[in-house]
């Protein structure tokens, strides 16, 4: 279970927080202005997704930065081709003479996305944040990461430079019947969480769960009972929902198919709508799409419902006009 927002208004700098529900964890699209999030959203993202780093897509890194430093917190992100130096630049621009005495050791696992692979470097803070010597490197087939509650695909769009769109897909979601752990007299309690990870992993139906109300704690009475009987009676598995991210992009044959196929049948479409169709020409000249364009393409891909974002400022006070005739374009 998961909720996803904007991090600012439709006028604001790009971003998307997905927030995961009884975790404390959470992960993001874009780094531009991050003011808008506490600290306490902040320290619980655990991947960052950049699409590219112009100004209003990265500005926020310095923030995030200055929020994680001296905690004991592990970051991963993930950009286009030249993102290492990117991050190094910014990391650089700063003097870390001291940090070899924190108590906690902040790092960054950063990946460069390429067409043909993923380069993945390391930075911790206690090192003063120097790239270690050996760079991992692994073959790119779409998917960016593959975790054990989602994964997310990537795919190159042309804004005059490579940009990434990313759909974030969540892995088969386990839902508890509540009632009938009622008529079965089972206590709710961490144990689900425990329950729903090894459901997720395809655990063998003989491991026994251990059901109690608190970790590590032996309570009178608690029970084992096989994962396989678990899943028979209070669980309920459905289809994870999906989430595509498309940002700055010229609106071209290649780059709609690029689009379609990777947010096809997406429960939620975040998209820019940068101008109205009737600026389509100054659209093209600045590698943005239009509000009808954006609708159009979500319908294409049979996505549930879109979310618009990016509109040029000069529409500033007419943002109904760019939902409108993307919603038009949408609704067919």
């Amino acid at each position: 279970m998961f909720s996803a927002h904007l991090v600012n208004d439709p006028f604001g700098d790009p971003g998307v927080y997905i927030e995961f529900k009884y975790r404390r964890s959470a992960l993001i699209f874009d780094l531009g202005d991050l003011h808008n999030l506490s600290p306490r959203k902040l320290l619980k993202i655990g991947h960052i997704f950049v699409s590219h780093t112009h100004m209003d897509h990265f500005i926020g890194f310095d923030y995030l930065l200055r929020v994680c430093l001296g905690r004991d917190h592990h970051i991963s992100l993930f950009g286009p081709p030249g993102f290492h130096q990117q991050v190094e630049n910014k990391l650089n621009a700063y003097t870390w003479n001291l940090v070899e005495n924190y108590t906690n050791d902040f790092a960054l696992h950063v990946t460069e996305v390429h067409p043909e692979c993923k380069v993945t470097r390391h930075y911790r803070c206690r090192t003063a944040f120097a790239p270690e010597i050996e760079d991992t490197h692994e073959g790119f087939d779409g998917t960016v990461v593959e975790g054990s509650h989602f994964s997310v695909k990537g795919a190159f769009l042309d804004h005059k430079i490579p940009c990434l769109a990313y759909r974030f897909e969540e892995k088969s979601r386990v839902n508890i019947k509540k009632n009938i752990m009622q008529e079965m007299g089972l206590p709710v309690g961490v144990w689900l969480m425990d329950l729903k990870d090894r459901i997720l992993r395809n655990e063998p139906d003989d491991t026994l769960i251990r059901v109690s109300r608190k970790e590590g704690r032996e309570e009178p009475g608690e029970k084992f009972i096989p994962l396989g009987e678990l899943k028979a009676t209070i669980v309920k598995i459905t289809p994870g929902q999906k989430i595509t991210y498309i940002t700055d992009v010229i609106y071209n044959e290649e780059n709609a198919r690029k689009i379609v196929r990777l947010a096809e049948a997406s429960d939620l479409m975040f998209i820019e709508a940068t101008f109205l169709n009737e600026d389509t020409e100054k659209a093209a000249q600045k590698y943005h799409l239009t509000a009808l364009q954006a609708g159009m393409l979500a319908r294409l891909a049979g996505v549930k419902r879109i979310s618009l974002f990016h509109f040029s400022p000069k529409y500033k006070g007419a943002g109904d006009l760019l939902v409108e005739e993307a919603m038009k374009a949408f609704n067919g």
